[in-house]
């Protein structure tokens, strides 16, 4: 039987990241195609109409994904002195740092999207330039420069992760259009998934 994930709003593209060559596809293949205007996703391809094969934007953004994110493995020492680096410069929470890393691209340094988004923190080619970052694909300054657009969020939105966490995957513009969480299936699940791993780490982290 069909998935048949009809949603009432369109995904967009985070700014930040697209569908990463390294991340692995869980569950079915889905199929996206629009039925009357509005986007439908499917495990079978639709007989008639266009439509592409659905690809999440990050590792966390699987509308489909089988992952317990309750339970799956932590990255405790990766990136240690990096991460505390960043954090420390940008008065972050190591936890959430590490938890945008995590959900971004696994914490797999050379993950790539098919847009170019690049590292941890799958960093557009123009938002790297824009936030200084000299190369996207050297961890430390990848880590920094996903940091201090993380900060920016946060100071944007006035200490709210749950909308920091929105704009960093669907961007500030559409945060504020719908003032507060777009109605986006993988920017939702993307958020749902982020505070889940950053009280994880959060509790990891302080022992």
């Amino acid at each position: 039987m069909p998935v048949a994930l009809a949603l009432t709003a369109a995904l967009v593209a985070s700014p930040l990241a697209q569908a990463t060559a390294e991340t692995p596809r869980t569950g079915p293949r889905i199929y996206k195609s629009l039925q009357g205007g509005t986007p439908t996703f499917s495990d079978i391809p639709p007989a008639k109409g266009a439509y592409v094969v659905y690809r999440p934007s990050c590792y966390a953004c699987s509308v489909t994904s089988d992952i317990n994110w309750n339970a799956t493995k932590l990255h405790l020492d990766e990136y240690g002195d990096e991460i505390g680096l960043a954090a420390k410069q940008f008065d972050l929470d190591p936890a959430l740092v590490r938890a945008v890393i995590h959900a971004e691209s696994n914490f797999n340094a050379r993950a790539r999207s098919q847009k170019g988004a690049m590292g941890l923190m799958q960093l557009m080619p123009g938002t790297a330039r824009m936030l200084g970052v000299a190369d996207a694909s050297d961890p430390a300054h990848n880590i920094q420069g996903g940091a201090k657009y993380l900060a920016g969020l946060l100071a944007r939105f006035k200490n709210d992760v749950t909308l920091a966490a929105a704009a960093y995957n669907a961007g500030p513009e559409a945060v504020q259009k719908y003032a507060g969480v777009p109605p986006y299936a993988e920017t939702q699940v993307y958020v749902q998934r982020v505070k889940i791993l950053l009280q994880r780490y959060r509790q990891s982290l302080r022992g």
